[in-house]
């Protein structure tokens, strides 16, 4: 390698580790003889000199496009550096993600991108003693780690505003519950509920709140939306507080023998590249997922290179009114 550069070992070794003291362009031919020979560094061995260039990045599961959108930014804000982002499930307990989250620390990565995680703020604290860290869709503040979050009580106001003046009134909530220790006011879920039952209450609407609590995923939407068409009378709007729920709510309403929106407007949040398709049209809450996966690459290769004051990140949403609401039928 270094013959091949024409510089000394050292030199090649300053390189690899990203050191101090080399030359712009000593380490451009370091860094053509890497492609050349095709030479890979193995990471272990990186990480006993230094860093490894490596970051982990936590997520929930990888059913949800939102997610998807997040490490799209990620990535994109990674192709010009020399890191590389490995991805791991942290499942839908406590104890799962804790394993997760210690592979990734065993793994010797060099920080960690978590996404709407699970634990108590002392423990992501505690992990962010030992790695660079940032969360995302959390709303607490702390010293110790970065945040990246969207106006979570922002969004779902647009939601519950554009259809109260559509003319809804019956408007009806689904909302996710899960194994998490923080506040309830720092979870985005909380937050979108608490927002709606506001609204609601702030336009005379309080004795139409209806909340059905279940889960962010299709499986959940469609079980609470069976539960809220059950009712009498049934809501004429739902405000599923993800795009996921809100699929399921589209198959429910459908196998009712119901339409959207002539019997029942369904919006969602997250505006995921499925909320466009012809055949959904879901009006959504844009919250720029890929904005949110560059903004934590951003703030973690900040975090890696010695910054220690905490940085919060936040998103401004926007309403995207597509086909699936509409002012409710005349009865």
């Amino acid at each position: 390698m270094a013959s091949h550069a024409q510089v000394s070992v050292t030199a090649v070794s300053k390189v690899i580790r990203n050191a101090t003291g080399v030359s712009p362009a000593m380490k451009d031919r370091v860094k053509a003889a890497i492609e050349e020979l095709g030479y890979r560094p193995q990471a272990a061995a990186r990480g006993m000199r230094g860093r490894t260039f490596t970051i982990g990045l936590m997520l929930p599961h990888i059913r949800n496009p939102f997610f998807a959108d997040i490490l799209d930014g990620l990535t994109e804000y990674l192709e010009n550096t020399d890191y590389t982002a490995f991805m791991i499930g942290g499942g839908v307990t406590r104890k799962v993600e804790n394993r997760a989250v210690e592979a990734l620390v065993d793994r010797q990565v060099d920080g960690i991108i978590m996404i709407a995680p699970l634990a108590s703020k002392a423990r992501l604290e505690e992990v962010a003693g030992e790695k660079p860290t940032v969360v995302l869709a959390r709303h607490e503040r702390s010293s110790y780690y970065d945040s990246v979050y969207g106006d979570d009580e922002a969004g779902a106001e647009l939601v519950v505003q554009h259809l109260i003046e559509l003319g809804h009134r019956r408007i009806a909530h689904i909302t996710h519950q899960d194994d998490s220790v923080a506040r309830p006011g720092d979870l985005l879920h909380k937050i979108r509920s608490a927002t709606y039952e506001r609204v609601m209450r702030e336009h005379g609407l309080g004795d139409e709140i209806a909340v059905e609590t279940s889960f962010y995923n299709e499986q959940g939407g469609y079980d609470g939306a069976r539960r809220l068409l059950s009712r009498s009378p049934r809501p004429t709007a739902v405000f599923a507080g993800a795009d996921q729920a809100a699929f399921g709510v589209l198959a429910a309403v459908h196998e009712a023998g119901l339409s959207v929106p002539g019997d029942v407007s369904v919006a969602g949040y997250d505006n995921t590249h499925l909320a466009a398709l012809p055949n959904l049209a879901l009006t959504s809450v844009d919250q720029d997922g890929a904005e949110m996966g560059r903004a934590a690459g951003k703030l973690l290769l900040e975090r890696i290179e010695g910054r220690t004051t905490s940085v919060r990140f936040a998103v401004s949403p926007s309403l995207v009114v597509r086909g699936s609401t509409a002012a409710p039928a005349a009865r």
